[in-house]
């Protein structure tokens, strides 16, 4: 009975498996992470984007599978030579992704290796532009300059560029010991003018303390001899004004004071004076009372 039923539903059962068949491969779906390129009879006939994608069956065929995830490129060594004919190595890495896959299946066969040779040449170009110093000071520009030129040399590849990393710049041992020595010359050579700027300074600052100094004593010097002349002055007026009286006046103050002085010092209050200083010290005395 059973092949009974499946001799009179034969055709059915394999309408139905055609069906089927059909179905399987008319529908494609394609992950979010992937694009399919698509061929019809050899020629690129779509590219499907994630999702649900219908296609043509036993006419189309999905030809590759292309990932749309960012790529790292293992790290790449090349020597380069400097503008002032230094070698160096230098420790390269690029991340890339796909973007149009029609353009990588069809434009390039080994993507991979194309972009690592492009960088390679690229590197080698702009270090040669430049010194060694600046190789080391300004890495960040270079790899600007050298992802630029990566993307304009990869663009009808179908390929972004995101980024360019110069992860080393190594030197041969020899140039080393040469940079090594060059610094510590260069230390040496600041350390000495830092020296001799702090000597100059400090002469400097002693200079002008100097002429500080000078300037304040010459100022003392300048009110001292405006004191005496005013003081001259006044003695020379009241002698034009009183006479002879008023200059034997000063003359006797002097005299009290300088016999007080001579009191007042220590071990010397005992004091032989001659006859005659005592006679001028008497009329310095009559003179001070008559005045008081």
């Amino acid at each position: 009975m059973l092949l009974d039923l499946l001799q009179n539903n034969l055709v059915y059962l394999l309408a139905a498996l055609l069906l089927v068949i059909v179905v399987f491969k008319s529908v494609k779906i394609v992950p979010q992470s992937e694009q399919h390129v698509v061929q019809r009879f050899g020629r690129l006939r779509a590219v499907l984007g994630p999702g649900i994608n219908m296609i043509v069956p036993f006419i189309d065929h999905v030809a590759h599978k292309i990932s749309i995830l960012e790529r790292q490129l293992p790290t790449a060594s090349q020597d380069a030579i400097t503008r002032d004919n230094v070698l160096v190595q230098v420790d390269t890495s690029v991340f890339y992704r796909i973007i149009e896959p029609e353009k990588t299946v069809y434009r390039i066969r080994d993507v991979d290796g194309a972009i690592s040779t492009t960088v390679a040449g690229i590197v080698r170009a702009e270090i040669g532009k430049m010194d060694l110093d600046e190789v080391q000071a300004n890495r960040s520009s270079l790899i600007t300059t050298i992802k630029a030129n990566v993307e304009d040399a990869v663009d009808n590849w179908g390929i972004e560029v995101t980024r360019a990393e110069i992860l080393d710049v190594n030197l041969d041992a020899a140039t080393r010991a040469a940079m090594m020595q060059q610094l510590n010359a260069e230390r040496a050579r600041r350390a000495q003018v830092t020296e001799a700027e702090g000597k100059k300074r400090a002469v400097e600052l002693g200079a002008d303390a100097e002429l500080y100094a000078s300037e304040q004593s010459a100022k003392a010097r300048r009110v001292l001899a405006d004191a005496e002349a005013y003081a001259t002055e006044v003695v020379a007026k009241a002698i034009a004004e009183h006479g002879i009286e008023a200059a034997q006046y000063q003359v006797a103050l002097k005299q009290v004071e300088a016999l007080n002085a001579l009191g007042n010092g220590t071990g010397k209050q005992t004091i032989v004076v001659p006859a005659a200083a005592l006679e001028a010290f008497g009329d310095a005395f009559k003179l001070l009372k008559g005045r008081g």
